[in-house]
């Protein structure tokens, strides 16, 4: 099943892959001097749409301003990373510490050593990458709106393609207790076998159609999120569960489990804490920079990290309390905050 060799850094031909330069880094005293100033994207757009904590603690934030890496304790930026797109929409972190970007523009590989783009590919079935998983082998599935793709992150081979996707667009991914992967599509759920790429089973007609977010509860549930609510389904069985009744008619975006258990769901108006077991309101989070939620990092520099529709936000785990990133917000947030 092995395809077209795609991804190797010691490529760079037109259309293949090739290095960039590494992008300027903010010095302490900059951040200090002129935070707003200083840290200020460059775009209109400040929708965050990934999140990914890396091996060294810090969080790679992936917003349609750009990546930028920051330290989660102080907020910090680190460093921002310069890209071939500005339209980023999933990060993943491989087994020896690189960074995958999926952007609308393709793919790319980098470095979190010397912050450089080690690698690029523009020959998936579609160039619109929205969701990336490594599995338990260390295999990189990317999945777009024409299909899904296994890569090597290794050795720069793309494996195998499942292009005639039940549901065509793998809008979320995730991996289940026996390994299998599950892919949320615009018809539900799909799984697939790691080993072979073939679909095995699917679990359509889910209140709500297209899967929009999926996460593997520590139950070992599949927790679904669609257009109308939140459900639970079964992997092993392939059957849905029940429908959380508190989220009933919210577009569920994006959740993420906390260390005690909790279940954090980000939706298109607000940020909720659940109680996963009875599906029991424990809270919504007041004050960050917007309430469409498009990504959570939950457990990372002791604070729920929310990316928001306006920019980078979190949650303080002692007053429960949104605050926004001074640095990567919109400067609508920052001018309603002054």
């Amino acid at each position: 099943m092995f395809s077209l060799l795609v991804l190797s850094s010691l490529m760079f031909s037109s259309g293949g892959l090739y290095p960039l330069p590494l992008s300027s880094t903010l010095s302490a005293a900059d951040v200090a001097a002129a935070p707003t100033l200083a840290q200020a994207p460059v775009t209109n757009d400040y929708r965050v749409t990934a999140l990914q904590p890396d091996f060294t603690g810090d969080l790679w934030v992936g917003s349609w301003a750009g990546l930028s890496r920051i330290n989660p304790e102080t907020g910090r930026i680190l460093q921002r990373v310069s890209l071939p797109s500005r339209t980023l929409e999933a990060l993943a972190q491989d087994r020896v510490g690189r960074i995958w970007v999926g952007t609308f523009d393709g793919l790319v590989r980098v470095d979190p050593r010397t912050n450089v783009i080690t690698a690029q590919n523009f020959q998936l079935p579609s160039n619109r990458v929205l969701s990336l998983l490594i599995d338990s082998r260390g295999f990189l599935w990317t999945g777009t709106d024409r299909g899904l793709v296994m890569i090597s992150p290794d050795r720069g081979l793309l494996m195998t393609t499942v292009q005639r996707l039940p549901g065509v667009s793998a809008n979320a991914l995730a991996l289940d207790g026996n390994n299998h992967l599950w892919v949320g599509t615009l018809n539900g759920l799909v799984q697939i076998n790691t080993a072979s790429a073939f679909p095995i089973r699917e679990v359509s007609n889910l209140p709500g159609g297209a899967v929009q977010s999926l996460t593997l509860g520590p139950r070992g549930n599949l927790w679904v999120g669609t257009a109308s609510g939140l459900l639970v389904v079964d992997p092993v069985r392939a059957e849905l569960v029940r429908s959380v009744g508190t989220m009933r008619g919210r577009s569920i975006q994006t959740t993420e489990f906390d260390r005690a258990g909790n279940l954090w769901v980000g939706t298109t108006t607000g940020l909720f804490k659940i109680k996963p077991d009875s599906g029991e309101l424990l809270g919504q989070v007041p004050t960050l920079p917007s309430s469409r939620i498009l990504s959570l990092s939950p457990n990372t520099g002791n604070k729920i990290w929310a990316g928001t529709s306006e920019g980078l936000g979190w949650v303080s785990l002692t007053t429960g309390e949104g605050n926004p990133h001074w640095g990567l917000v919109s400067p609508v947030v920052l001018e309603a905050r002054q």
